[in-house]
């Protein structure tokens, strides 16, 4: 399950705990990459609503969808944003900036738009000319966490993540290889579906790096096994190209992990300094570098992971995260 997937989850469960009335309706599965039949369709939805409904859209489909699907409705339409379409990794020119306008458009016919980090905030204003004044921040919620052991031998190499060209499994692997002379186990949780291609080319790389056999690609699994193989692990370890937020560290945080990732985006907001190592982005030495210190050095890691732990009890809850979007929602409907 993505965060984008958890946060909505979470974000219905607190809104209708305070009063509020939700209606889950399902758009089609293309987006952000709707066939000309699924855009007809998503229109056909919005036109059933009853006038004046307020309609909170998540932004993998509200800025992918073309604007004369909003034209003449009357309805006030919201925004929830995660991070731009258009920073996907993996793109052509020509889908990028097909997004970016797209999105662009979008995000400026919406009543109001919810980001949720500061960094997304600031990326809308200045790249797509969204006012200020429309936008709301609504942080992702963590719950509390039992602290995770960390004493696993060998130590296990966590990464938390659908199996995509942006989250940087192929570095990871790379850097991986490089510490073939370590001790260690490595274990991926998240989809396996999303780019198949990615998957299979990782699995080569890894078969040819001689290191397959420590590697698990588990996929997507319960939330009670993911907590368990939270609370098992020894190091978070995410390389993104780039996160709108990263409910993943934060997650890794709240269970004490030291946490591993490219200072990219985000995540340099969302994860302190001294609770991680941060490396650039698309650089397999230094994150191998940075990964060989943490497992040769137990002082370095308990001290990250001292830092993990305090750093998250001041975290914001899932209800703080309701109460942020219903103040948002609040100021449309007044």
């Amino acid at each position: 399950m993505t965060g984008g997937y958890v946060y909505a989850r979470h974000l219905i469960e607190n809104l209708q705990a305070t009063g509020w009335r939700v209606e889950v309706l399902s758009l089609p599965v293309g987006f952000p990459r709707p066939t000309d039949e699924e855009i007809h369709q998503t229109r056909r939805l919005f036109e059933a609503l009853p006038p004046g409904s307020l309609v909170l859209v998540d932004g993998l489909a509200f800025g992918a969808t073309p604007r004369v699907v909003f034209d003449g409705l009357q309805l006030n339409f919201v925004a929830l944003v995660h991070h731009p379409l258009a920073l996907e990794t993996g793109l052509t020119d020509a889908e990028r900036q097909r997004l970016k306008e797209s999105e662009r458009v979008a995000l400026n016919a919406a009543c109001r738009v919810i980001v949720t980090s500061p960094f997304t905030a600031d990326t809308l204003v200045e790249s797509y000319g969204v006012p200020r004044s429309k936008l709301d921040v609504a942080l992702p919620g963590t719950d509390q966490k039992q602290r995770a052991e960390r004493n696993k031998s060998p130590p296990q190499l966590l990464t938390v993540a659908t199996v995509t060209h942006r989250k940087g499994y192929d570095v990871l692997v790379g850097a991986l290889a490089q510490l073939a002379d370590l001790a260690w186990t490595a274990i991926s949780i998240g989809s396996l579906a999303r780019e198949p291609d990615t998957v299979a080319k990782l699995k080569i790389f890894a078969q040819n790096s001689h290191i397959a056999a420590r590697i698990e690609f588990r996929g997507e699994v319960s939330a009670e096994t993911l907590e368990a193989e939270y609370n098992r692990a020894s190091i978070f370890v995410l390389p993104s190209r780039y996160e709108g937020y990263g409910m993943a560290f934060a997650e890794a945080l709240a269970h004490g992990l030291p946490v591993v990732a490219c200072a990219s985006g985000a995540v340099p907001l969302t994860v302190p300094k001294n609770a991680s190592l941060l490396v650039p982005v698309d650089n397999v030495e230094a994150l191998s570098l940075a990964l060989r210190r943490l497992l040769c050095d137990s002082n370095l890691s308990d001290s990250l992971s001292n830092a993990a732990w305090e750093h998250a009890q001041g975290l914001p809850s899932w209800a703080n995260t309701g109460t942020s979007v219903a103040t948002a929602l609040s100021a449309v409907t007044r």
